[in-house]
């Protein structure tokens, strides 16, 4: 793990202002897709530090969907934090980030999740500690190849200037984070996710972060576009809340960051904006062999090479 040296010091005002810059591009650019305005919430942490959290709710594509953006900071990292590095438990942090996740109307048009982070831990007396992460992945509930392959090829671009190598570590790595234990199953075709980032120093880094977030709305918008206008019905929309009961169990039950924001005392309403507006869930369901719905178990949510 990396610290400040003086030859490549770390900067994490410019970190925060490419996300906060990233989040009114992206929020600007939904907008003008859906036709309706996002609601837009600035707030304060009593414990230091604040954000901005664009929602969006019952649009004409989306939906829910939130573009939030936070800085925060407090005494001692928590669990969630410094799980990976016990060694940094019971430092000060600061932390930039910014998270969307996106639910359609559409059951065509796949939700998507995007999360870029910034962490400084300080101790006294001690270099401070920093690291980046984050990722996109996609979760259908109806597969299509060439969306996922549109998406991966998006991904990949992402990362080709920083080596060939980095693409699969970081699709494996989505492939592990993003999957349910207790179901034994994938949540989506998966994407890239990173953690711990701080090889060839703050400048590379920060280059990476910013060529991933860059890509976004190129590797997503035009999968909304060609899905949006997809006739569906009863049993479509149906299928599509099921299958949002496992998204929102892989929040609550697993995902690092929601648990880091609850266990900060972050805002609650901006770290649950992930959550979709409607969701069913049924007891021990099973669809159709070789029915469309059986195809997302069986064709698209196990590990592949979509490239």
């Amino acid at each position: 793990m990396a610290a400040r040296g003086a030859a490549d010091a770390i900067d994490q005002p410019a970190v925060a202002a490419y996300l906060e810059a990233l989040q009114s591009r992206i929020v600007s650019a939904l907008a003008e897709l859906d036709g309706k305005s996002f609601r837009q919430d600035a707030w304060q942490r009593p414990e230091g530090g604040g954000g901005l959290t664009a929602i969006i709710e019952e649009g004409q594509v989306f939906e829910r969907g939130g573009v939030a953006c936070s800085r925060v900071q407090g005494a001692r990292l928590p669990p969630a934090a410094s799980a990976q590095r016990p060694d940094l438990a019971g430092r000060g942090f600061q932390a930039v980030g910014l998270s969307l996740v996106l639910h359609a109307w559409n059951p065509f048009v796949p939700t998507v999740h995007l999360n870029l982070r910034f962490f400084v831990a300080e101790a006294p007396g001690e270099e401070p500690v920093w690291w980046f992460g984050g990722g996109t992945d996609l979760t259908p509930v109806y597969g299509f190849v060439e969306d996922a392959q549109h998406f991966h090829r998006g991904c990949k671009d992402a990362l080709l200037p920083f080596g060939e190598e980095l693409y699969p570590r970081y699709k494996e790595a989505c492939d592990r984070y993003f999957y349910l234990p207790h179901r034994g199953e994938a949540r989506g075709v998966g994407g890239i996710f990173f953690d711990d980032l701080n090889a060839g120093g703050f400048a590379r880094c920060f280059a990476l972060l910013r060529s991933v977030g860059d890509a976004f709305l190129n590797a997503y918008l035009p999968l909304v576009e060609r899905r949006r206008g997809t006739a569906y019905g009863e049993r479509e929309r149906d299928y599509q809340l099921y299958r949002r009961g496992r998204y929102v169990e892989f929040n609550l039950a697993w995902d690092r960051g929601t648990l880091f924001g609850l266990q900060s005392g972050g805002r609650t309403e901006s770290i649950l904006m992930s959550l979709p507006r409607e969701v069913r869930w049924r007891y021990d369901w099973q669809p159709e062999p070789g029915s469309p719905e059986a195809r997302l178990l069986t064709d698209f949510l196990v590990p592949r090479d979509w490239l």
